[in-house]
């Protein structure tokens, strides 16, 4: 039976791929060190099995190799924060940049089965300088460290596939969200926390004039392009935005949630947040390529949402 790795697995997306995995039949090892991730986003399953720990742990990865043959590592682990990297660029480095290559550098050489190694990137490596809808090809300049540390993975991925072989892929994410993200949580998506507080009848708040864009995609839709990734021949090697294609403004989405919702959401406004982008959508013409499509609209995925919320 194939064995995946899954880091990051008790959190929101990770967690949304550990139960597609599993439904496929597949063996899955979850590494989360819980700073973000929940023990109830995970099923009780035979196939399942959680570690506890650090993908830094250089011991703990060198034990995971001697007892399991991965096929597939899906590396989602990440302080996924660019309010945090602004803060303590530091701590999101060790993590975000150095965490990731350690796994990556491991994975090459310690896996000599391994078929690929999906990295969940982000759309923040493009910055707001891009022409929108944005290309994996276009040139990205991050305007907070978080983007430069993605991007500075990406670059070493490159690196080690040309020079050790790593069949790495790269998914840059658009703005995710659907059930299981937590809205408590200082790296929550937006639309979770309006979520949050049209439920429990508490106020939100619009940072800026609300005409901010971004490309909002359905975690089910996320976790169809990493299976994807996981699987197409002709993926190894790329990078692939993994988006809609679409771009809401959040007073548009607001204004939708509020009618899916029936009731209506008092809202504040407050100043623009440091880092933030203007404009963010994706070309996701290349992953429309091997196959895949987001199924979801984002009527559908809000009224998810919101069942779910509820």
């Amino acid at each position: 039976m194939a064995e995946v790795l899954v880091t990051g697995g008790a959190g929101f997306i990770g967690s949304h791929l550990v139960d597609a995995l599993l439904a496929d039949g597949r063996t899955v090892v979850v590494l989360d060190d819980f700073s973000t991730g929940h023990a109830e986003n995970l099923p009780d399953h035979p196939g399942l099995r959680v570690v506890r720990g650090d993908v830094r742990d250089a011991a703990l990865l060198a034990e995971l190799a001697e007892a399991h043959a991965f096929e597939e590592v899906h590396h989602l682990a990440a302080i996924a924060s660019v309010a945090r990297s602004i803060e303590d660029p530091v701590a999101t480095l060790s993590v975000n940049t150095e965490g990731s290559v350690r796994l990556a550098t491991w994975a090459a050489r310690s896996l000599p089965g391994l078929k690929r190694f999906v990295f969940a990137s982000s759309a923040a490596t493009y910055g707001s300088e891009v022409r929108v809808p944005t290309r994996e090809s276009d040139p990205g300049r991050p305007d907070a460290p978080y983007g430069l540390e993605k991007a500075t993975v990406e670059r070493y991925l490159e690196l080690l596939a040309r020079t050790e072989g790593l069949p790495a892929v790269c998914a840059r994410f658009f703005n995710v969200y659907g059930p299981r993200q937590d809205p408590s949580s200082p790296y929550s998506g937006v639309l979770s926390i309006v979520t949050r507080a049209l439920h429990d009848g508490r106020p939100f708040t619009v940072h800026g004039d609300g005409g901010q864009t971004r490309d909002f995609v359905y975690v089910a839709d996320v976790v169809a392009a990493l299976t994807t990734l996981a699987r197409q021949p002709d993926a190894v090697g790329g990078t692939f935005n993994v988006g809609t294609g679409r771009e809401a403004s959040l007073l548009e989405v607001v204004d939708l949630l509020e009618s899916v919702a029936g009731r209506e959401l008092e809202r504040t406004h407050g100043p623009p947040r440091a880092g933030d982008i203007r404009r963010s959508v994706a070309d996701v013409t290349a992953l429309r390529g091997l196959g895949w499509r987001p199924e979801r609209s984002l009527r559908d995925g809000l009224t998810a949402l919101w069942a779910a919320t509820c």
